[in-house]
């Protein structure tokens, strides 16, 4: 790789971050635009339900392929094709006359930022060779992925407020076109490895079998429960995930290498990042619902209450990354899983006595474990694998990510809908829309049971974190590669 001044180095990792805070802001903007969207489109509950999930699950679907990919083609060429793909699905998004190409242009959204976004990290494992530049590195790109999940809610209302509704995907153009330029000016140069062999078929294969868990979990909480559906996504699940791994086996060269998680530290990053994302979705999802319905928030207003967490979240990615190497991961990763379940049961105390006040500190101390814990598992996870398989480790990194949001809004979101059902009247509990003290109540009782069993998935991964790890290590095995 040719040698790169500091200064290049750490305006490429802005222009990584770009790229990023947009494919990020994407997963979670139609949290405040898709009352708007049915509107417009007139579209269903269920093309609604496509709308948003088309992005994450083939994103979720086909990074593992698009990761090792980059392996071969070189990732400063995966991460412009990307961006133009991305381009090209926001315009088509913005202009779609109804929801049918809609959702057809978020799964191109979905496929454009599957091949840039493993690129990202690869690009900046092969661009900070020193391990603790590297680590501050990943540390910014953990808190860019946070604000930008967090931002999608307070961008999407904001531009609902003073532009039409295409305006939240024409809003991407302007940054595709500013990326692209810088990284042909910036990016250091592409290397590709010819010899490296890449699966479509295996990427088809596990992209259906996050397809069919999704499902599963959704029909598994939706009542009355329909066994038809259940068995088909439970089968869809179990034949695919089969599928996936027996190819894997008889592959010269997987998609997926299952030795790759007999590394202790890389198991438990992939299993932290999936975590700490699992926790952010649902928090916001389900802040930004019971601040709207039950107490007549914008959309806007909603989002500014969940960016407590991407503001805390920042410098405590910054933070984590920066002094890893002093501190070592157990205590950020079980400190920081501990004081997100600190945070929600504050959270909850809250809401059970009207203290919006302590409800904001509650998020912002979530969002601090929540930085802490994205910048080292990012870390723990890029840094367990040799150079030749960066674009692989950096797919499992995107695909925990992008799994532990997929199945929050699945899980999280049913959950309050379960428990509302259960506590409102029966007059109102066919819909959560539906107004009055009581269905208030009724939501506001859901959402503070909903944060509990959050809280309590923090606490015990705080516990389990602190248990499973070995020793404390303050860097990874590949950390001077």
């Amino acid at each position: 790789m040719q040698k790169t001044s500091q200064s290049q180095r750490w305006i490429f990792l802005l222009i990584v971050s770009l790229g990023l805070f947009m494919v990020s802001a994407d997963n979670s903007i139609l949290f405040s635009a898709l009352p708007t969207l049915r509107e417009s489109l007139n579209t269903t509950e269920l093309q609604g339900l496509w709308i948003v999930n088309a992005y994450p699950l083939v994103l979720a679907g086909l990074l593992i392929g698009t990761g090792t990919l980059g392996d071969k083609i070189g990732h400063r060429r995966m991460f412009e094709i990307g961006l133009i793909i991305f381009g090209i699905a926001s315009l088509i998004a913005a202009f779609s006359p109804n929801a049918q190409l809609l959702i057809t242009a978020r799964a191109l959204l979905g496929f454009g930022a599957a091949t840039l976004m493993p690129a990202t990290l690869a690009l900046i494992r092969l661009t900070f060779i020193d391990s603790k530049e590297r680590n501050t590195a990943i540390g910014i790109w953990g808190s860019i992925a946070t604000i930008g999940a967090a931002a999608g809610p307070v961008l999407g209302g904001f531009l609902l407020e003073n532009f039409w509704w295409g305006s939240v995907f024409l809003i991407n153009i302007p940054i595709v076109v500013l990326t692209l330029f810088s990284t042909h000016i910036f990016a250091p140069e592409n290397q590709a490895d010819p010899q490296q062999s890449w699966d479509f078929l295996s990427s088809i294969w596990a992209m259906l079998a996050m397809t069919g868990f999704v499902f599963f979990i959704k029909e598994l909480t939706h009542f009355p429960l329909n066994l038809l559906y259940i068995t088909g996504s439970a089968l869809l699940t179990l034949v695919s995930s089969w599928a996936f791994v027996h190819r894997q086996k008889h592959l010269v060269n997987p998609l997926l290498s299952f030795d790759i998680f007999r590394n202790r530290l890389f198991s438990i990053g992939v299993l932290s990042a999936a975590l700490s994302m699992f926790i952010v979705a649902g928090t916001e999802l389900l802040t930004t619902q019971r601040f709207q319905i039950a107490l007549g928030f914008s959309p806007l207003q909603a989002g500014l209450i969940t960016a407590a967490i991407a503001l805390a979240a920042f410098p405590a990615s910054i933070l984590g990354g920066a002094n890893l190497h002093r501190i070592g991961f157990r205590p950020i990763i079980s400190g920081g899983f501990a004081l997100v379940a600190l945070g929600l049961f504050l959270g909850v105390y809250a809401i059970w006595n009207n203290l919006f006040a302590l409800l904001i500190f509650g998020f912002i101390t979530a969002g601090f474990g929540i930085g802490l814990i994205m910048s080292v598992a990012s870390t723990a996870i890029i840094g367990s694998a040799p150079a030749h398989q960066s674009g692989m480790a950096s797919a499992m990194e995107e695909v925990s990510y992008e799994l532990g949001t997929v199945l929050s809004v699945a899980l999280m979101g049913s959950l309050m809908s379960m428990f509302y059902t259960l506590r409102a009247p029966q007059s109102v509990a066919h819909s959560m829309d539906a107004g009055g003290m009581q269905a208030a109540s009724a939501i506001d009782s859901a959402y503070a049971t909903t944060l509990i069993i959050t809280a309590i998935i923090a606490a015990t991964t705080a516990i389990g974190t602190f248990i499973f790890f070995n020793g404390n290590p303050k860097e990874t095995k590949y950390a001077h590669e």
